[in-house]
């Protein structure tokens, strides 16, 4: 079931709506009700005054009107009362004198709570203050109606009963456009889901502010947040309203629904409460708010418990989950996200170079796609230190596993750039190096690899010092994380421009790159880089000259990797959760047996490498990720895997799991370079 780890089913609904027709805007919101209840919802908001409609005008002073409101109200509780979920309608209560535009919440039959709005606008087109009191004029913390006494006021947060720990806070309309909304406190005091109750029309440009507000909000309060507004039924005579709907997520619109429709609609979104939970704790901005309205004699809250939730069993999300979350989905964003991770990484070299005053870098080429995007960054660099780019070194070291398409490839990219090439030769050097320390020189194992890529750091590190230079790192996140490095080989360097950039992201910039500002002779080498296999080339090619040693059939699907990366370091998910989430996010393309096997490989090599990032060279942190042991990552190396493998499905059959190469056994083992 999606409900044990940790989403609560939400909707917003518009039904249809007449002002002023009571009894038929709530047979319309129980048609909404029936729907949502179909689709397993736990909790539905629905518009802003919607029992009688927004538009009512003067109408709301009529004694009639607010009965039949309270009545519909009544039926409402009585005609859900089979349903396991909650219930947000909006309704007009006269109270002690005066009348509040209320949000009631409403589960198994009964209405827990009144919520009134607290800001009523007073300007342009709306002058609710002609019907309604704000909130701080209520006299009295409950209210006596037909079906009982219940607790009235903005201070109300409804605690769900069960393990979710879901807490929901109630706001309208234009309690969100407040300099400090209710939500605000409401998160603090420990609501995860906000609900909006909203009757916004519609104006030339308004959706988009108002979308921007909603996630905002979202983002500000670590909280999921389900808007809905009144639709196309309300008057038109001076406005229109067009039944916006949003559900947003600590920063994310998980959905939208369509604007001026004329039939009902239902908005549904899985929110992600155990991530909400995740986010607060480890949020010390969040921490200190809470702590700061503890204790600085803020308003109070009281609790309502609303009866648990028994969400029907689901086994599908009602949300996209991003195979690759890493890069933006929206094609729109490609250019602007990869100018600004190339800005990020450029200026970090930039300024690297301007503290040491060295005008020199060196770079070791692979024909690989992490040592080709450090050779664009040092190129982007240069450019805006205004440097000669003679300045960049690069060099080639074929080994025992260099194949004539990178050797080629690097050459011929080179050439297009207008940077120098050096070629060493290392096979010799490495052989005489076997011989010295009693090896065969032929026995492919660990040592056999891994002196190749020691003997390449080696060249690099003196060159440099010949040069008065720097070496730039080539190796990037996916590999620090999988600890796909040789240790003090290609895991070294004077500072590493791809240490916060994973694999599907540097795919991804050298394609920008191909695309948007290289030649046609340059695209047409990166894409040939792209399209070559990522192996460390440390073994011998085939009997056709090509990569034997592919990295991807050894660890897995560098794809795979890094969405578990991002919601095992990121999200802090169990690795069941993110099994389930894999299985959706990659429906097809991956068998369970697959996505589990490079789970519990990811899971194993995060751990026993870490010994690997604690000593890792400076490099700049371009997204949310990043694994330096001075300030995102800080982890015993001798940290225990059990409980994380026995959580991450049962153990694959011996032909299910990829085999590590003999690099990459132990933590005591260094593991073979993915970009030496």
């Amino acid at each position: 079931m999606i409900a044990q780890f940790g989403y609560v089913r939400v909707g917003a609904a518009v039904p249809r709506v007449r002002p002023a027709a009571v009894r038929e805007n709530l047979a319309a919101a129980l048609e909404c009700v029936g729907e949502a209840v179909a689709r397993g919802c736990e909790v539905v908001v629905f518009p802003e005054l919607g029992l009688t409609g927004y538009t009512c005008g003067d109408l709301f002073g009529q004694s009639l009107l607010l009965e039949a409101a309270l009545e519909s109200l009544g039926e409402f509780a009585r005609a859900t009362e089979s349903h396991s979920c909650l219930f947000a309608v909006g309704l007009p209560v006269a109270h002690d004198g005066q009348l509040f535009n209320c949000a009631a919440a409403v589960c198994r039959g009964e209405v827990l709570g009144l919520v009134p709005k607290s800001y009523l606008p007073t300007y342009h087109e709306y002058y609710e203050r002609r019907w309604f009191a704000p909130e701080s004029s209520r006299l009295r913390n409950r209210i006596d109606l037909p079906t009982g006494t219940v607790p009235i006021g903005a201070d109300l947060l409804f605690r769900v009963e069960g393990p979710r720990g879901l807490c929901i806070g109630i706001e309208i309309c234009e309690d969100l456009w407040a300099p400090i909304p209710p939500s605000s406190a409401l998160s603090l005091a420990g609501a995860q889901l906000l609900l909006n109750l909203s009757a916004s029309n519609d104006l030339a440009g308004k959706d988009a502010y108002r979308l921007d507000l909603i996630r905002q909000q979202s983002a500000r309060c670590l909280a999921a947040y389900a808007y809905c507004s009144a639709g196309v039924g309300e008057s038109t005579t001076d406005l229109v309203f067009g039944g916006d709907t949003v559900i947003a997520e600590n920063g994310t619109v998980l959905c939208r629904g369509e604007r001026f429709g004329r039939d009902p609609s239902l908005t549904v979104a899985d929110v992600d409460i155990a991530f909400l939970l995740h986010e607060r704790r480890v949020n010390t901005s969040f921490g200190q708010g809470v702590e700061r309205a503890a204790g600085g004699g803020g308003p109070g809250f009281r609790e309502v418990a609303v009866p648990a939730l028994r969400p029907a069993a689901r086994v599908t999300l009602e949300r996209r989950v991003e195979p690759r979350p890493f890069t933006p989905a929206d094609p729109r964003l490609r250019h602007d996200r990869c100018q600004e991770i190339f800005a990020i990484q450029s200026t970090g070299l930039a300024t690297r170079l301007a503290h040491t005053g060295l005008r020199d870098v060196l770079v070791g080429l692979s024909g690989g796609l992490d040592s080709t995007l450090a050779l664009l960054v040092c190129i982007e660099s240069f450019q805006r230190l205004g440097l000669d780019v003679a300045g960049i070194h690069a060099l080639t070291m074929p080994g025992f596993g260099t194949t004539a398409r990178t050797l080629g490839n690097v050459e011929k990219l080179c050439a297009c750039l207008g940077i120098a090439l050096e070629t060493v030769d290392i096979t010799d050097s490495c052989r005489r190096h076997l011989a010295d320390i009693g090896h065969d020189g032929t026995t492919a194992d660990v040592t056999f690899e891994n002196a190749q890529a020691r003997e390449r750091t080696q060249v690099l590190m003196d060159k440099a010092n010949l040069l008065h230079g720097m070496v730039i790192g080539t190796g990037d996140l996916s590999e620090l994380a999988l600890g796909w490095c040789t240790y003090n080989g290609d895991h070294m360097s004077m500072y590493g421009v791809n240490a916060g950039v994973p694999k599907t992201l540097v795919r991804y910039l050298i394609g920008y790159y191909a695309e948007d500002k290289a030649d046609p002779d340059t695209r047409a080498v990166l894409e040939d880089v792209l399209a070559t296999p990522i192996s460390p080339e440390l073994l011998p090619p085939d009997r056709h000259g090509d990569i034997a040693q592919k990295t991807e059939s050894v660890l897995g699907p560098y794809e795979l990797h890094d969405f578990f990366l991002y919601y095992l370091v990121r999200c802090g998910f169990p690795p069941a959760k993110v099994a389930m989430l894999a299985g959706h996010a990659f429906a097809g393309a991956y068998p369970a047996a697959r996505v589990a096997a490079c789970l519990r490989t990811f899971c194993r090599r995060f751990f026993a490498q870490q010994f690997k990032r604690s000593c890792l060279p400076d490099g700049p942190k371009v997204g949310t990720i990043a694994l330096s042991p001075r300030g995102d990552w800080r982890m015993p190396s001798d940290a225990a895997v059990d409980e994380w493998l026995a959580r991450a499905g049962a153990a694959p059959a011996p032909d299910e799991e990829p085999r590590p190469s003999p690099a990459a056994r132990g933590p005591a083992a260094s593991a073979a370079a993915a970009d030496p």
